[in-house]
């Protein structure tokens, strides 16, 4: 029997869809309790956040993740219920399965062997734990860094516990993210009759080389740590559906998933100098997702790195490809954050699952990690 393996099934149990913590933060709470945590519920909107800190001193290691899944999709396309973690041919199944219960539980059992080993251990041990990261994360861990932003409550190093492995459990670290800029760019023109072109001015043919100039475009070479910038049109729209009428405007819609080796301010000045030289009347109405954060090789990823070897025998690898996280959010008050967590080829699949095998070694570094932190 495996403590991990039970907690994880306890959670999955629970029906925690975006922005619903069904009770998952209450199983976390009662094994912290024990063990001296500070603990303070910090709610907004609906949402559920859990800080829960043992020790008042510095170095403040914190294990960050959230307790909400996203939907299951079809029920009669599982081949057990969601809710209901069936173990079949060496793997747990159920929603939340890899994203992120099993780190969930893992974060909790690796705190407790650390403690019974290390009850005077020097520095703090935290937790920040939400409801509210797979929906809007509106009112989840952007919350709680604000709130200990304000009491100049700060964190010297931060794991999160995503779904980072790809092969085998540990093989890859994500040591940083992408920030995500998104544009809704309205081009003007003038509606009229395609027979009569001189009359109108087609919006969709005013733009295209200046879209087309911005599809070309090399933003940066990237770095040691991140690739290149990519800009992405995602949608573009014109026009009333009639064959015979030529739109009056143009909607488009993208991206841009930026590193550290640029900046907003220089992909907006950009973009606005490449509109500008082909004369659109224009507007454009910006969003930034999240600002791109990176570790560098130091305390954190040393630690966490030898914990792996450690416990799995791989030398883990760095990557910041992917999407984003919260620690995008923890970022702000923390040096340094990274991911480490379980495979992640089924997450938010229908029949997610994780290796049983899996579940122990990773709570193995974990506690390793804070081994090497706060020992």
């Amino acid at each position: 029997m495996s403590d991990v393996l039970d907690l994880t099934q306890a959670l999955i149990a629970r029906d925690s869809v975006t922005p619903n913590d069904a009770g998952c933060l209450d199983l976390i709470v009662e094994r912290l309790r024990p063990l001296d945590f500070h603990l303070e519920f910090i709610r907004a909107g609906g949402v559920t956040n859990l800080w829960a800190r043992r020790g008042n001193t510095a170095p403040v290691v914190c294990f960050a993740g959230h307790t909400d899944v996203v939907p299951t999709g079809p029920l009669d396309k599982w081949n057990s219920a969601p809710f209901k973690p069936e173990i079949r041919d060496g793997y747990l199944y159920g929603r939340g399965a890899a994203d992120m219960k099993t780190s969930l539980a893992a974060f909790v059992v690796g705190i407790e062997r650390f403690v019974a080993a290390n009850p005077d251990h020097k520095g703090s041990i935290a937790l920040l734990l939400t409801s509210d990261e797979e929906g809007d994360a509106i009112d989840g861990t952007v919350r709680v860094v604000e709130t200990l932003k304000a009491r100049g409550e700060l964190l010297d190093c931060c794991i999160v516990g995503e779904p980072t492995s790809t092969a085998k459990l540990g093989d890859v670290i994500k040591n940083g993210r992408r920030g995500s800029l998104s544009g809704k760019l309205s081009v003007k023109g003038k509606q009229g009759h395609v027979a009569y072109p001189h009359l109108g001015r087609n919006p969709v043919h005013l733009a295209a080389a200046a879209l087309a100039e911005l599809t070309a475009a090399t933003w940066d070479a990237g770095n040691e740590y991140f690739p290149p910038t990519t800009f992405q049109i995602s949608n573009i729209h014109a026009g009333t559906g009639a064959t015979n009428v030529i739109p009056g405007t143009m909607e488009v819609l993208f991206n841009f998933r930026f590193s550290t080796a640029t900046t907003v301010d220089e992909l907006k000045a950009t973009v606005h100098a490449i509109l500008d030289k082909h004369k659109l009347e224009y507007e454009l109405i910006w969003n930034q997702g999240g600002k791109p954060f990176l570790t560098p090789r130091g305390t954190l990823v040393d630690a966490l790195s030898g914990a792996i070897k450690a416990a799995t025998g791989i030398d883990t690898e760095l990557s910041t490809t992917g999407g984003t996280s919260d620690g995008r959010f923890i970022a702000d008050i923390c040096p340094q954050v990274v991911e480490l967590g379980p495979v992640n080829a089924t997450i938010h699949q229908i029949n997610e699952c994780v290796a049983v095998a899996d579940m122990e070694p990773l709570a193995e570094i974990y506690s390793g990690a804070l081994d090497r932190l706060l020992k």
